[in-house]
């Protein structure tokens, strides 16, 4: 961070602050809330001191009535356009290197930065570049507009574009319209409930939302009667079977208030806890807020940053406080209070216009902060996209990497699609985000596709009717929705045709699905799959799969340019058993099983998927020549080794197992599969099997240092082939593993609710201190490495007439245009 000069209070400083604050005074007994309220001009009383708590430095400034652009001219004067500084008393030169030189790649050919073994050419310019990168000064708009009627209560008023963003159930310019979701699709008399939709409901439909409770009537009336709890449970078709759901007839005994039937929604909790009374077993409390096996305690919902400290989460969805907007509400407007802004805008130098009002919007303000590159805007799209998609989701696991219990205490979910939460909400709390969308370097788009792929999307309100029941179809309208918005309202697409631009597809088979129109940008999936070998939709999901997607919506694009895009890792739940025992760093001496794979191997097996497509076969292949379990047909793999573990048995400690293991198998699911994660977190060599599909980091890392790959059709030969390997290349592999573990996990979202939990609740439990004590670099901060090298080496940028920037970089480092 860097300091501003000391400055002294003059007279007329003084009068002129004397004149605002009379000024605004006024203004705010008549406009209020619209206007900024005293505090805002707080720090003036203290003979002109800094304003910031943490004494960084902030100060603000009164400014005449220039335009912004000769105030954003007076603030950049001293930056070289060519990215070094100009300032050699306040500022240290940054040496010259020779990229090249001195930094030689190894007989890998890798090159190691901060403890990770990089592409060559990506290490040799993340070490001599990325690790060089001094602040530079950035103008950060603090917004002002209002929004009509202030939303009539029922939403946030985004102050940057003056446009509402409506809480569920609500539309319009200003949200006054009412809207209705049912809960059920029109059907005949005797057959009320023609289609299956997770929102179907036989009692009280709540028409904001479209969910279902007891209603009028009962004991409980806001008790939900969520999927399965309220229709009738007939017994299994064949011994062994699964209970079938008859889901046209309601069963009306969950209203009954006869204690020996299985009664719901009358049902007096302690009588149920004392075994009183009977109660419906397939009920359950699935909707978020709610805890206790028959939801009588209230508890916070999930969302996005918790609404940052300056809001109230309702159901999913950030009800901010006056003065800030957002979808995590971490944006201020000029409203706000400056002591209470984010970190991300700290240090800040704030200049104020004279003339505070004009067109009966406040005047945007500016603050100049200093900052790293890369720049990353962040989209804050209307909810449709994001809160909305997590206030109506029916299932409190749905596209969430936590939730919370009776004592509002965070519990962590298993929900593989949790990345894009974290991702997300890291994004919007980094030092690396900017509201300055024409310093910005990329632009993210936050749509939750997670929460589509995992049932949310079955709601009758997101119109699954019109795309017949595919889920893949329906998301990608959603993206070229988004894309819609974005083209209309920001002027920042067109600047480069969308490449600099940010989506995240979390589904199985990644961004196989994005419109045309957006394929021109980076995309981040969990499936790298470029379609070399495995050309067509590889899910066995017929909702899911995208073969008929017509080419005029889809285009004729890969799953996964390998050019532009980047593979991020699965979310895993933060485990503090396997922290405290350092699963990742167990010694070659105890890895006794040689070669580890536990997961479903098909059809072959019992309880297996049925699908012969599933994991493309390739759990199949692998089974039949190693299995170590018995398949229907009594028999074991045909290259059956006593130290290969190849099975579909649950393990009982399974990342036991794994850290117990040298080699582990990473083979695709219905789609990506969590398991690269999975080895990499308890130390196991990954050995890939699955061709032309990308990895984590796989176009950036060097793979060959810590993983080995196998063709698919060398699976018969896999277990001479890693026999091959000698003890000392085995030992460089899990030392390389060992020292890049942490890549693989999200420890910055983590720490973030971590902070979040000692806000609310005054302490940090054990897993927050753990993992606050970890320091390599985690997904995070290697995927803003990752951005920071394509920032200056992606060749489209080299094509472009670059802003004249301050980048914070040696020339070297910078992009050669006449290339």
């Amino acid at each position: 961070m860097f300091s501003f000069q000391k400055w002294r209070c003059s007279w007329s400083l003084v009068a002129s602050v004397a004149s605002i604050v009379t000024l605004v005074s006024v203004v705010h007994l008549f406009i209020y809330p619209v206007a900024p309220s005293l505090d805002y001009f707080r720090p003036f009383q203290n003979s002109c001191v800094p304003i910031n708590r943490s004494n960084e430095g902030e100060k603000i400034i009164l400014k005449d009535n220039k335009s912004i652009e000769d105030r954003k001219n007076n603030a950049t004067d001293s930056i070289s356009t060519e990215g070094s500084q100009s300032n050699p008393d306040t500022r240290s030169p940054i040496p010259t290197v020779d990229l090249n030189v001195n930094f030689p790649s190894n007989l890998h050919n890798s090159v190691v930065y901060r403890g990770a073994p990089w592409k060559a050419e990506v290490g040799r310019w993340l070490a001599g570049c990325d690790s060089n990168t001094s602040a530079v000064k950035v103008i950060e708009q603090i917004s002002g507009k209002s929004c009509r009627n202030d939303c009539s209560g029922q939403g946030i008023c985004n102050r940057e574009l003056g446009q509402c963003r409506c809480f569920h159930g609500f539309t319009g310019e200003d949200c006054a319209e009412r809207q209705e979701l049912s809960c059920n699709y029109p059907g005949p008399k005797e057959e009320p409930f023609r289609r299956w939709v997770v929102s179907i409901c036989p009692g009280y439909c709540d028409t904001t939302r479209a969910m279902c409770f007891c209603g009028e009537g009962t004991k409980y009336p806001n008790r939900p009667l969520a999927e399965a709890c309220g229709f009738t449970i007939n017994p299994p078709s064949e011994p062994g079977g699964s209970p079938m759901i008859d889901w046209t007839k309601a069963d009306l005994d969950v209203f009954t208030t006869n204690g020996s039937k299985r009664g719901w929604c009358n049902v007096d909790p302690a009588e149920a806890y004392a075994s009183k009374v009977l109660f419906k077993e397939e009920c359950d409390c699935k909707y978020d807020g709610l805890w206790g096996r028959l939801c009588e305690v209230s508890v916070l919902s999930t969302c996005i940053n918790q609404c940052s400290g300056h809001g109230l989460c309702r159901g999913g969805f950030c009800q901010c406080s006056s003065g800030w907007f957002g979808a995590d509400c971490s944006v201020p407007s000029v409203v706000s209070s400056i002591t209470e802004w984010p970190h991300w805008l700290r240090p800040a130098q704030v200049i104020v216009p004279e003339n505070l009002m004009s067109g009966g919007n406040l005047v945007n303000l500016d603050a100049i902060v200093e900052k790293r590159r890369p720049l990353i805007y962040v989209y804050d799209l209307p909810p449709d996209f994001n809160s909305l998609l997590l206030e109506g989701r029916h299932f409190k696991l749905e596209c969430v990497n936590r939730m919370y219990d009776h004592r509002n205490a965070t519990i962590w979910t298993d929900q593989l699609y949790g990345a894009q939460m974290a991702l997300y909400e890291s994004l919007l709390a980094s030092p690396h985000r900017t509201l300055n969308g024409e310093e910005a370097d990329f632009f993210f788009v936050p749509v939750l596709d997670s929460c589509i792929i995992t049932r949310a999307d079955d709601a009758p309100h997101l119109s699954m009717q019109e795309h017949k029941g595919l889920r893949s179809s329906l998301t990608l309208e959603f993206y070229k929705k988004a894309y819609d918005h974005i083209i209309t309202q920001y002027p920042y697409w067109n600047r480069s045709s969308g490449k600099d631009h940010i989506w995240f597809f979390s589904w199985d088979e990644g961004a196989c699905y994005a419109p045309k129109e957006i394929w021109n940008s980076m995309m981040l999936v969990h499936w790298g799959n470029t379609n070399s070998k495995h050309n067509h939709s590889t899910t066995a999901y017929w909702s899911d799969n995208w073969d008929s997607i017509s080419s005029d919506r889809r285009g004729n694009h890969p799953c996964f340019d390998p050019h532009k895009d980047i593979v991020l890792p699965a979310w895993k739940r933060p485990d503090e058993g396997s922290l405290n025992a350092k699963l990742w760093s167990r010694p070659r001496e105890k890895r006794k099983t040689f070669f580890y794979f536990n997961g479903n191997l098909g059809p072959a097996y019992k309880n297996g998927r049925p699908e012969a497509t599933y994991s493309m076969g390739i759990r199949q292949k692998v089974a039949e020549e190693f299995g170590s379990t018995l398949n229907k047909e009594g028999k074991l793999g045909k290259q059956h080794a006593e130290d290969v573990i190849v099975t579909p048995l649950r393990a009982g400690n399974y990342h036991e197992e794994l850290a117990s293991s040298v080699f582990c198998g990473v083979m695709p699911g219905d789609g990506w599969s969590g398991r690269m994660e999975d080895s990499i977190l308890q130390g196991c060599i990954p050995v890939v099997i699955q061709d032309g599909i990308y990895l984590p980091y796989e176009n950036f890392l060097n793979y060959e240092s810590f993983a080995v790959r196998i063709r698919e059709d060398e699976i018969p030969n896999l277990l001479n082939i890693l026999r091959s390997f000698n003890e000392t290349e085995i030992e460089f592999k899990l030392a390389n593993v060992k020292r890049i573990w942490q890549r693989f996990l999200y420890r910055d979202s983590v720490v973030l609710e971590a902070e979040r939990q000692k806000a609310l609740r005054g302490s940090v439990e054990d897993w927050g201190l753990k993992f606050s004590q970890l320091e390599e670099d985690d997904v995070f901060a290697t995927f803003i490495q990752v951005l920071h090298y394509k920032l200056h080496n992606d060749p489209w940028r080299r094509q472009l007439m670059l802003q004249k920037k301050e980048f914070g970089l040696p020339k070297e480092c910078l992009i050669r245009t006449e290339r």
